[in-house]
């Protein structure tokens, strides 16, 4: 099987990494052209464009960073993919987007699988994250083992829409979390307790998190570096709110939790790591959360 790769970011660059790692041929464009460098290197093909790019190919893996960008790249895909060939939709995005996009695909004779991934950009480099996927049982065992090369875990949840709906609500939780670690360390550096101990204890307890054991080490050590935006966080915090609204569910605490990342854009500016959102803590009451020993980048 023949991938083109459109989008070369912070994630998306590893995780086309680790399918050329996997041996498949591969073709890969972005705005950024410096971003396919690496992955020249490693024997991907660059296109100077996206037509460019799906043409060569059997199947489109997108990795962008708003629904807006992935209107722009498939107004260019979708003209130019052969059909019977598949796109996979690995971007955070917006449902009814997704749904518009799919049924286009779909209407010129393509298959699509939404694989949003989880759990950092970290676990990205490292090919170990996860893959929350959706769409039909013949495609997704089609593109298997493309998606077992980029990530480690693979979950598959129905169609497009579960998987769609999971992925944000596994960043709604997460943002939560994150907002619940800061005001546990903090109450902990208050208190005078030591917070590389402090750290020690809540993940050894039943108050632990993923969240707590991985960002929170990045924001001890004060560099917040986590890949990840203020932008983007506000971006799939309104995700989760428009489903609440879309299904009738009240989100109280996923409520504050967007107001909070939208106070911390306002403060720290969009392109801030969203780690930052603990800084507001910070500010508030004069205190850093900081101790040595922890890690810069995860």
């Amino acid at each position: 099987m023949r991938y083109a790769f459109i989008g070369l970011g912070n994630l998306g660059r590893h995780l086309a990494l680790n399918l050329r790692r996997g041996g498949f041929e591969l073709w890969v464009h972005d705005t950024n052209r410096e971003a396919g460098a690496a992955l020249q290197a490693q024997g991907a093909h660059w296109a100077d464009s996206v037509a460019q790019a799906v043409q060569q190919a059997d199947a489109l893996i997108t990795c962008l960073p708003s629904p807006a960008a992935s209107r722009t790249v498939m107004a260019q895909a979708l003209p130019a993919m052969p059909p019977g060939s598949t796109w996979i939709e690995m971007s955070t995005n917006d449902f009814a987007e997704i749904q518009t996009l799919a049924a286009q695909a779909a209407e010129r004779g393509l298959d699509v699988l939404a694989c949003p991934v989880t759990g950092g950009v970290h676990r990205a480099e490292a090919g170990d994250i996860t893959v929350l996927v959706g769409g039909p049982k013949d495609c997704y065992e089609k593109h298997l083992p493309a998606l077992s090369a980029m990530g480690g875990r693979i979950i598959r949840l129905g169609g497009i829409e579960q998987a769609a709906v999971t992925k944000v609500v596994t960043n709604m939780l997460a943002f939560i979390h994150l907002i619940a670690a800061g005001e546990a360390m903090m109450l902990c550096a208050k208190a005078g307790v030591d917070l590389r101990a402090a750290f020690e204890a809540i993940k050894a307890s039943s108050g632990n998190s993923f969240v707590h054991e991985t960002e929170s080490q990045v924001i001890l050590n004060g560099s917040y570096d986590i890949q990840f935006t203020l932008d983007l966080a506000c971006k799939d915090a309104g995700f989760a709110m428009a489903l609440g609204r879309r299904f009738g569910v009240p989100l109280r605490l996923a409520s504050l939790m967007e107001q909070t990342f939208i106070e911390g854009r306002a403060r720290y500016g969009g392109g801030a790591w969203s780690s930052m959102i603990v800084k507001l803590l910070e500010d508030a009451v004069g205190t850093p959360l900081r101790a040595p020993g922890f890690p810069a980048r995860l």
